[in-house]
C-alpha cells in the first residue's frame, strides 16, 4: 500500500498512470466496434472451440474474436520487430544503425513501421481467407473485401500509435502494456464461466488450477529474475602519476535470454499443421483427404502428439532465438577494448568461447522451463475437465515480465524524484 501511496503522491507518475489508463479505455472501446459483413456469433463459437486462435486473439488484445476495427492488433507489428532484429544480425548496415543511440533506434523504429503495413496487409487477408472458409463472411463484393482490408490495417496501425503514445507518456512499454491488458481483462471473465458451469464435485480441481497458478506465477518471478553472474576484472591502469587499482564487477546472464519469443515461433509453427489440413481437404484425393483429416486430428491441442512436437519446438526455438541475440564475439571484443576480463580466461577468442558454451549451458533450464510452460494447458484440461478456466502459460509469462518491468520502471523513476527534491 505505501508503494502504491508513493505512486499517486507523485505528480508525474500519477500522469502517467491515468494516461495508460484512458489508452486501455479507449483500446477497450475500438474492441467493441465490429467489421461488417462477418458473422459475430459464430466467429466466437469457432475461436472457443479453437486453443490456437484463442493464441493468435492473445496478441492481438482480445480485439481478434470480436473482429473489431482493431481485429490483428499489434501481430504485424510484433512480426515486423522480429524481423527488423533478425535482420540487423544479417545486415551489417542495420547493426550500424542499431548501435547509433537514440537516433539508431528512431531509425530502427521507422524502419519497423514501414514494414507493418505490408504485413497488416497479408494476414488481413489471411484471416478473411480463414473465415471465408468457414462460411463466416457474409458477402464476396471485392470492394466490400477491400474496404474490411483496409480497415483492419488502419486499426493496426491506430493500436501501434497508441502503444507508442503509452511508451512515451504512460507506464512501460507501450506495445507489450496492450498484450498484457487484453490477457488481464480475459481472467475475470474466464473465471466467472468457469464458476457458473462448474459443478459442486468440480469445485476441487478448479482451486486445485487457481493454486497451480499462483505456483506457477511464483516460478515466473523466480526464472524471470534468475541470472548467472560472471566476475569481471578491469586491469590496472595508470594515469599520470596515479594508479587505478583493480575494479570488479560482473556480467549478468539471464537464464531466459530472450522470453515469450521462443513460444511465440513454436505458436506460428503449430498452426501450420491445422491450416494446412483444412486446405488439403479440399484436394479432390481421397488419400490426401484422409492424410488431411489425421493431421488436423493429431495436431490438436489436447493430442499427446501436440504436446511433445510443441515442447520440442519450444526448446529448439529457445536456443536459436538465443544464438541470434546473444552474441558472445562482441561481448568479448568490447570486453577486450575495456580492459576487462575474467578471471582465469584470457581475453579474446577464449572468452568468446566461454561466454557461449556458459550461456548454451544456462539455456536448457530456461528453455524447458518454457516448454513446460506451453504445454502445461493441456495437461490442466484433461486432469481437470474444466476447458473454461486453464492457466494459460504464455499469457501468465507475458503478464508477470510485464508487471515487473514496468514496477522495476516506476522505482526507478520514484528513486530519481526523490534524488531531484534534494538538488
Amino acid at each position: 500500500m505505501e508503494f502504491l501511496q508513493r505512486i499517486w503522491d507523485s505528480r508525474d507518475t500519477r500522469k502517467r498512470v491515468l494516461f495508460t489508463a484512458s489508452i486501455f479505455f479507449l483500446i477497450r472501446l475500438f474492441g467493441h466496434l465490429p467489421v461488417p459483413g462477418i458473422r459475430i456469433d459464430q466467429l466466437r463459437v469457432l475461436f472457443e472451440q479453437s486453443p490456437l486462435l484463442g493464441m493468435i486473439d492473445l496478441f492481438s488484445g482480445g480485439t481478434l474474436a470480436n473482429f473489431s476495427v482493431m481485429a490483428i492488433g499489434i501481430n504485424p507489428y510484433i512480426t515486423a520487430s522480429i524481423i527488423i532484429q533478425m535482420a540487423t544480425f544479417v545486415f551489417p548496415k542495420l547493426k550500424e544503425i542499431s548501435k547509433e543511440g537514440e537516433s539508431g533506434r528512431e531509425q530502427i523504429n521507422q524502419y519497423t513501421r514501414f514494414l507493418t503495413v505490408p504485413i497488416a496487409v497479408i494476414q488481413s487477408i489471411s484471416v478473411l481467407f480463414l473465415l471465408n472458409s468457414q462460411s463466416l463472411v457474409e458477402t464476396q463484393n471485392p470492394l466490400n473485401i477491400i474496404s474490411m482490408v483496409m480497415t483492419m490495417v488502419a486499426g493496426s496501425m491506430i493500436m501501434v500509435w497508441l502503444g507508442e503514445l503509452i511508451t512515451q507518456k504512460g507506464l512501460g512499454n507501450g506495445i507489450s502494456m496492450i498484450i498484457f491488458a487484453g490477457i488481464v481483462g480475459r481472467y475475470p471473465i474466464s473465471l466467472i464461466q468457469s464458476l457458473k458451469v462448474t459443478q459442486f464435485e468440480q469445485l476441487t480441481p478448479l482451486f486445485t488450477i487457481i493454486g497451480l497458478g499462483a505456483v506457477v506465477v511464483s516460478s515466473m518471478v523466480i526464472m524471470n529474475e534468475a541470472i548467472r553472474k560472471v566476475s569481471i576484472h578491469y586491469a590496472t591502469r595508470v594515469r599520470g602519476s596515479q594508479s587505478f587499482g583493480t575494479q570488479a564487477t560482473h556480467l549478468p546472464l539471464k537464464l531466459n535470454q530472450t522470453g515469450v519469443l521462443p513460444i511465440i515461433f513454436a505458436v506460428s509453427m503449430m498452426m501450420l499443421p491445422s491450416f494446412l489440413g483444412k486446405f488439403l481437404q479440399q484436394v479432390q484425393n481421397v488419400q490426401i483427404q484422409e492424410f488431411a483429416q489425421w493431421l488436423e486430428l493429431s495436431f490438436q491441442p489436447n493430442t499427446s502428439l501436440y504436446a511433445i512436437v510443441y515442447f520440442a519446438l519450444v526448446v529448439a526455438f529457445s536456443y536459436f532465438s538465443t544464438a541470434v541475440f546473444f552474441n558472445p564475439k562482441e561481448i568479448a571484443d568490447d570486453l577486450k577494448k575495456s580492459g576487462a576480463f575474467v578471471p582465469g580466461v584470457r581475453p579474446g577468442k577464449h572468452t568468446e568461447t566461454y561466454l557461449g558454451n556458459l550461456v548454451t549451458h544456462l539455456t536448457l533450464p530456461g528453455a524447458i522451463f518454457l516448454g513446460v510452460i506451453a504445454v502445461l494447458p493441456t495437461f490442466v484440461q484433461s486432469a481437470t475437465n474444466i476447458s473454461t478456466l486453464t492457466v494459460g502459460g504464455t499469457g501468465l509469462l507475458i503478464v508477470v515480465s510485464v508487471v515487473l518491468e514496468t514496477v522495476k520502471q516506476i522505482k526507478s523513476s520514484l528513486l530519481v524524484q526523490d534524488y531531484d527534491k534534494f538538488r
